[in-house]
């Protein structure tokens, strides 16, 4: 029987990869029998399958926003996927937009699409994604109940945090977002609250590193992203049994250790913590 558990795939914050770096973000949420993909950040292909998940068995994807760290790879993860045997359709559940994204990946891909179609006999890939428009309140995935909360990543308006709760377990994935008062009814007494995370230390070198020549960068990091202390202090007056951070920024400055994230979220939270590291496998306990 497939045990619940959380596994972050991807753990970096942002797009950029490097040598030695953290891929960008994904998760995957085993619940009741249900394997949910949240966001598609390049390498979650691979993420997946080192999970144990095989790749046709894929059910329901969930992206909670349009920044390409979060799904840059769906359309290469779905094309791989039929591949590797997927012949069902795929609950795709995503903000307004992403049905373009989609179109554009099979415009790209035609050649192969069609060459496979004619020479190999495979079922039709268009199909295979049944795309529903996400939005605030909840929805059924199975047998577990997906709440929809609307969260504050600008200049994205359709950004979106999710809490799962199952027979026995609940898991609250935060999304992209600022500090918001209204995470802590959300992830009130989850189980696991995956959060992102910054390092406010860390921001300044980040920039220089980045050398965008102006302070746009600083900007949309400080008023769209979470401070790890502010991450403790929402988790500590949830409630929740576990809190991991995700979505590291940043996740790849030498001068910055695991010691530091925790430092900071122990400032405010002294409950059972995970840095978050890729591939890194979080059981639902219970």
């Amino acid at each position: 029987m497939q045990k619940d558990r959380v596994v972050l795939l991807g753990t970096k914050g942002g797009p950029a990869i490097r040598p030695g770096t953290r891929m960008p973000t994904s998760s995957l949420v085993q619940m009741d029998g249900q394997t949910i993909l949240v966001d598609a950040g390049l390498g979650c292909t691979r993420g997946l399958c080192d999970a144990g998940v095989a790749l046709k068995d894929l059910e329901t994807i969930v992206i909670t926003h349009l920044h390409s760290d979060h799904y840059l790879e769906l359309g290469p993860l779905f094309h791989t996927a039929w591949t590797a045997g997927l012949n069902h359709p795929v609950r795709l559940i995503g903000p307004k937009g992403l049905d373009q994204y989609w179109e554009g990946f099979l415009a790209s891909m035609e050649f192969d699409i069609s060459l496979r179609l004619r020479d190999e006999g495979r079922p039709d890939l268009k199909s295979m994604a049944q795309i529903e428009e996400i939005s605030e309140g909840s929805t059924d995935i199975g047998p577990l109940r997906m709440s929809v909360l609307r969260n504050e990543h600008p200049p994205i308006e359709d950004s979106f945090a999710l809490r799962f709760d199952g027979a026995q377990h609940s898991v609250v994935i935060s999304g992209d977002t600022a500090p918001i008062p209204e995470m802590i009814p959300f992830a009130k007494g989850a189980d696991l609250l995956v959060h992102e995370a910054m390092l406010s230390a860390g921001i300044e070198a980040l920039c220089k590193r980045v050398g965008n020549g102006d302070d746009r960068l600083r900007i949309h990091l400080e008023r769209s992203h979470a401070p790890a202390d502010q991450v403790g202090k929402i988790a500590a007056e949830a409630g929740v049994k576990h809190l991991a951070l995700n979505h590291l920024v940043p996740c790849d400055d030498p001068d910055f250790t695991e010691a530091d994230w925790i430092s900071e979220t122990r400032r405010t939270y002294s409950g059972n913590l995970s840095i978050g590291t890729d591939g890194m496998e979080i059981p639902l306990q219970g």
